[in-house]
């Protein structure tokens, strides 16, 4: 994640969860010594470790800040997390940990799409709300009104390649031929989904399109392989 996308979280995840707060707790409710506890999972290991690391950086320094100026509400923050690997398989349980012993009062995440598909249904199922970070379509297939997502990009998967797609045709001559490549994983293929809505509509070719696991570190034959179908874009 870019140093801009960091800061972005910290801003976001400051005014959601404060908004969140203000809805959720009366300000009696609770003797301001105890703290709030916010909880989530992230991906602190793992194929998206450094991005998840990112994540929990800037909440470090959001709780820190939060709780220096007073905290929330009058409480102190208290932020649980527990690393999910990078595996959707480990999601449900903890967020059934978070929900069930930890009792947690605010639920954030999971990063990352398919980790946060992979916890929906146990949050669903105990009617919490959560905030999933920087996750593509994650609930498009349970539409649940509790979930809201934290995505600078809108929750379109097509807005991730449009951009591009309206500069190619600003080009001279106009390019027409398009390779669609990205990770083999929902975030990834959402998006890829979105960008052959997006050609489609504009009028390119997809002439090749590949996924790749996450782990992959080598792409030359990929390259190689765009190049020999004459791919402009």
């Amino acid at each position: 994640m870019a140093p801009n996308k960091v800061r972005y979280f910290i801003e976001r995840a400051g005014t959601i969860v404060i908004a969140a707060a203000t809805l959720l707790f009366p300000l009696a409710s609770a003797r301001a010594a105890d703290p709030i506890k916010i909880g989530l999972s992230l991906s602190l290991t793992g194929a998206t470790a450094p991005a998840g690391r990112r994540v929990q950086a800037g909440l470090d320094i959001w709780r820190d800040h939060v709780n220096a100026a007073g905290g929330l509400l009058g409480r102190p923050v208290e932020l649980i997390y527990y690393d999910d690997q990078a595996n959707p398989a480990n999601a449900p349980g903890i967020y059934a940990k978070l929900m069930g012993i930890d009792k947690v009062d605010l639920l954030i995440g999971p990063y990352s799409t398919n980790i946060i598909a992979a916890a929906l249904p146990a949050i669903i199922q105990n009617k919490r709300m959560t905030i999933g970070i920087f996750g593509l379509g994650a609930n498009k297939q349970y539409k649940y009104a509790r979930y809201f997502s934290m995505n600078s990009q809108g929750a379109s998967p097509r807005n991730y390649s449009r951009g591009l797609f309206e500069l190619a045709l600003e080009q001279q001559p106009k390019p027409r031929r398009a390779a669609l490549v990205g990770a083999d994983v929902e975030f990834s293929r959402n998006a890829l989904d979105g960008a052959r809505e997006n050609a489609k509509e504009l009028g390119f070719e997809v002439v090749y399109e590949r996924t790749y696991p996450l782990a992959n570190t080598e792409y030359t034959a990929i390259a190689r392989a765009m190049q020999a179908a004459d791919a402009e874009v």
